[in-house]
């Protein structure tokens, strides 16, 4: 009786522990950003996503465990040739992402070989295309197309290819030498023509700045001229006016009987002086019978200035 309260005891636990076991191997946890291709005796089942899931234990089982994640893989190098037959060494770094488990899984062996090779034969072919001078200045130009190279094939695969980046083109060391001499040659040119262009800025300027200074002085010297003119018109003027004015004075007073008798006076003052000037330029001096007397000289220019007058009042 014992031994069959024992056996009975044992079987229970025994189904115990095969319930724990098949809930345990029927209940699958799938983590965040991966997924789980399940196979059913060796064929598809189905795709279990993140989260809680069942399957049959036994019977079911985890085929594939692929990650949702983007993924960066590097490219190794490898040598391509240009369209100008220039050997280069390029490699590079892709990102992809799986889309499609079941593709990824069926669809190719190795997903991530497969679209490594893709990329690197894309790579070769699309840097034949184009010379080695546009392989530096189109690397953008470049990665798009080998992603949109790639994607065109991995799409059977359940891969989406998300970016191209090419890290590094080394041309051979004669090609490098001679880029460097290029480009030495280049700099040395640019800085010769941005010298010419400010010796010929600073000439301009200078010519510029000696124009305008000859311009400048040759305006002052006209205004000078015009001041200096109208400062010897304005004193032409002021002598005219004075002289005007003086013999405006002298004539009113030569009307007057004291007048007269001033210029009788100042007349026969300058015939003595006229008349000793003479004498003392030459020994021998002609003079008639009454030109020394004073009295005759005065009526002389007496009579002079009465004729003046009388054709004046005419």
């Amino acid at each position: 009786m014992e031994f069959l309260i024992d056996y009975v005891v044992t079987v229970q636990f025994a189904l115990l522990v095969f319930v724990v076991v098949t809930l345990k191997s029927s209940i699958k946890f799938v983590p965040q950003n991966r997924a789980w291709v399940i196979e059913r005796f060796g064929k598809y089942q189905s795709t279990k996503e993140a989260g809680i899931n069942f399957i049959i234990p036994f019977v079911d089982k985890v085929a594939a465990d692929r990650s949702l994640k983007e993924q960066a893989y590097d490219v190794p190098s490898q040598a391509a040739i240009t369209k100008d037959n220039i050997s280069l060494t390029v490699d590079g770094v892709l990102y992809f992402r799986v889309l499609d488990p079941y593709k990824a899984t069926y669809g190719v062996e190795d997903y991530v070989f497969a679209v490594t090779q893709l990329a690197q034969t894309t790579m070769r072919s699309e840097i034949g295309k184009i010379d080695l001078d546009k392989t530096f200045e189109e690397r953008d130009m470049l990665n798009a197309k080998i992603v949109t190279s790639i994607n065109e094939a991995a799409e059977s695969w359940g891969v989406a290819v998300l970016r191209y980046e090419i890290k590094d083109i080394t041309p051979p060391g004669t090609i490098m030498e001679a880029m460097e001499s290029q480009m030495k040659a280049e700099r040395e040119r640019r800085a010769k023509i941005l010298e010419s262009e400010g010796e010929r800025q600073a000439a301009i300027n200078i010519a510029e700045g000696e124009k305008q200074a000859r311009v400048l002085a040759a305006e002052a010297e006209r205004q000078e001229q015009v001041l200096k003119a109208e400062g010897e018109a304005k004193a032409i003027i002021a002598v005219a006016d004075a002289q005007a004015q003086a013999i405006n004075v002298v004539g009113d007073a030569a009307s007057t009987e004291k007048g007269q008798k001033a210029i009788q006076l100042d007349l026969a003052t300058k015939a003595i002086e006229a008349k000793q000037a003479i004498a003392k330029e030459s020994s021998i001096v002609l003079l008639p019978d009454n030109g020394t007397d004073a009295a005759s000289i005065v009526a002389q220019a007496t009579s002079i200035i009465n004729t003046l007058n009388k054709g004046q009042q005419l």
